[in-house]
């Protein structure tokens, strides 16, 4: 085979085309899994320091697409454009904590459980959401703000657990109602310690259970082959191990 003799000024286009004449083999764009995460809900999917995706969910991504053997590239998303993402095949799979709501089930597939959720009520001590005129802040698309809409509670969406704080810091929310490790992660705000909020665990079932990340409903064996990863990491110890990292209890 002749040698190929690239000027340092070629274009990627002309690079993949010269491998390609050279029989070299040439990494497909199908072969790529799209997954969308949370950059901003700390412990469990979050932006380091250095800009960089971390947390408890990003690695157990990660450590899903090692085991895949696939390359996996991150984009940002939210928990309200998840469902639209994945039926649309912008996304392969939403890598966030997702509860098995009615309308997930009817639109989207859900992987195999790695994570177990409790939500809890933040507020200031003896205020409850079922009082007339309290102020709910919940993500927007969440199993949270879908339990406050079913109850009728006042309630104030946001985008992000981070933007839940800038609510009740700003006063424009009595309270807030979030999945329970990202009122930890929240929680270690001084800005809020200050407000002397109270804590307090809601079991409803709506509000608690398996989360799985999910998956675009246009592959479906690729939840067959989620699952059979997942399964093998939880064998393997690698939940653990990534639990210990990020989380002070364990939650699978």
């Amino acid at each position: 085979m002749a040698e190929l003799k690239l000027l340092p000024c070629l274009s990627r286009r002309a690079w993949l085309l010269a491998l390609a004449l050279a029989g070299a083999p040439v990494a497909h764009a199908a072969d790529e899994l799209v997954l969308g995460v949370l950059d901003n809900s700390p412990p469990m999917s979050f932006r380091d320091a250095r800009g960089e995706y971390s947390g408890y969910s990003i690695d157990m991504a990660r450590a899903l697409c090692k085991e895949l053997g696939r390359h996996c590239r991150f984009v940002s998303a939210t928990i309200a454009s998840s469902i639209d993402d994945l039926k649309q095949g912008r996304i392969d799979v939403a890598a966030m904590s997702l509860l098995p709501t009615p309308e997930r089930r009817a639109q989207i597939l859900l992987a195999r459980p790695y994570y177990t959720s409790i939500s809890a009520w933040v507020a200031r001590p003896g205020l409850l959401p079922e009082q007339t005129g309290v102020r709910v802040a919940v993500v927007q698309g969440s199993a949270q703000a879908r339990f406050a809409a079913q109850r009728q509670w006042q309630r104030v969406e946001v985008l992000s657990n981070a933007d839940l704080a800038v609510q009740l810091r700003q006063g424009k929310a009595d309270g807030m109602l979030a999945p329970m490790m990202s009122v930890i992660g929240l929680m270690k705000d001084p800005s809020l310690q200050a407000l002397d909020l109270s804590v307090q665990p809601r079991r409803e079932p709506e509000l608690t259970g398996a989360a799985s990340f999910g998956i675009t409903p246009l592959k479906p064996e690729l939840r067959t082959q989620v699952d059979a990863a997942l399964e093998r990491l939880e064998r393997d110890g690698v939940y653990d191990r990534i639990n210990s990292q990020y989380l002070s209890i364990r939650v699978n």
